[in-house]
């Protein structure tokens, strides 16, 4: 028996998350595809590459082939499944998301959902990270064009090749409030940050802090034809970046050499 094309699922939203459970169902109607979800019990947004080392963790059963790992986080996740489920076989691919809002810029730096992905191809398998850039007045969102994508990019890969590297990932971010909109392959911008932080006191006088949400500002870059996420975004196109995990400033290999030597 032919084996059936397997994609490894994840996200940083929880296990019930509304976009978790539209790009799982989403798969689910692609021809010949089996598809296994180990997400978060909890929501671990903005948890980065981050990989849990002080206590245990455990697989809950949630449905046939979805599982939520307790505490666990996207990397856990991923990390997890591959020691455990797929000793022998390696998935095809691995997704995540779909997240609740956009992971553009250094926000990837941040990003669970990046970090998921992130950790699938330090494993040698093909992965993706796929976001919805949404309101967050809306509690709900729309994943059906985020869904569209993805379906459309899987069946591409599945009949054919992956078309990045090794230890590269393809970040995908879906524009809000559009039902039709035109790929645009970018690089991630530069976004501007602030230190946006909310005091408060709790019944006893004790002070306590909500680190603020950044507005969604960003610079091009200089000299670059490509157009960024951000732009992609703001013009109302998808955004599909190619992301690799060497971070080294190879630019700024000989300055620092003759830092060093003066």
């Amino acid at each position: 028996m032919e084996k059936r094309y397997t994609i490894l699922v994840t996200n940083d939203d929880g296990y019930e998350a509304k976009g978790l459970l539209a790009l799982k169902n989403i798969l689910q109607t692609i021809v010949d595809v089996e598809v296994i979800v180990v997400a978060p019990a909890n929501e671990k947004s903005a948890c980065g590459h981050s990989l849990t080392l002080v206590r245990p963790l455990r697989f809950i059963s949630v449905d046939d082939d979805f599982y939520k790992l307790d505490d666990g986080t996207p990397t856990d996740c991923i990390y997890l499944s591959l020691s455990t489920m797929f000793e022998e076989t390696k998935p095809d691919l691995v997704i995540s998301g779909i997240n609740r809002g956009s992971n553009m810029g250094e926000d990837i730096t941040y990003s669970g959902t990046a970090a998921g992905a992130m950790e699938g191809v330090l494993h040698g398998i093909p992965s993706i990270a796929i976001s919805q850039v949404m309101d967050f007045t809306n509690p709900d969102g729309d994943f059906s064009l985020a869904q569209k994508t993805i379906k459309s990019l899987v069946e591409k890969i599945k009949s054919g090749t992956f078309p990045l590297p090794e230890r590269e990932f393809l970040n995908i971010n879906i524009p809000p409030d559009v039902e039709e909109a035109e790929i645009k392959v970018t690089y991630a911008g530069y976004r501007h940050y602030e230190n946006d932080s909310h005091v408060h006191r709790n019944p006893r006088g004790e002070e306590y802090h909500w680190l603020g949400l950044h507005p969604l500002s960003f610079s091009p870059r200089k000299g670059v034809s490509t157009m960024s996420d951000f732009e992609a975004i703001e013009q109302g196109h998808i955004s599909i970046t190619p992301i690799m995990l060497d971070l080294s400033a190879y630019k700024s290999i000989n300055q620092l050499q003759e830092w060093i030597d003066g």
